[in-house]
């Protein structure tokens, strides 16, 4: 009965073991600081090229100065950079 049991815990530790390194990969990302909310953002398109929020896979997230700005792709990033002034004045109309 008492190899029984501890056959079992041997087989059971490395499901153990493996469940929290899953944990430790899937929390690993989350200690990065976030942009603010982004639920009462005011644009359905991209400050910078008009495209749809959406249409090209998930918007980008970029806190500037604490205001969050969504964009269409990575490729507009640079260009918001750029000129920022520009584009925040858009996302506040």
């Amino acid at each position: 009965m008492k190899s029984k049991i501890i056959i079992t815990t041997i087989m059971a530790l490395p499901l153990a073991v493996a469940s929290c390194s899953n944990d430790a990969e899937t929390n690993a990302g989350q200690s990065e600081a976030a942009p603010a909310s982004t639920d009462d953002y005011a644009l359905t398109t991209c400050v910078v090229s008009g495209e749809e929020l959406g249409s090209m896979g998930d918007p980008i997230e970029y806190d500037h100065n604490g205001t969050v700005v969504k964009f269409c792709c990575k490729s507009c990033i640079p260009k918001f950079e750029a000129e920022p002034e520009k584009y925040v004045a858009k996302l506040k109309q």
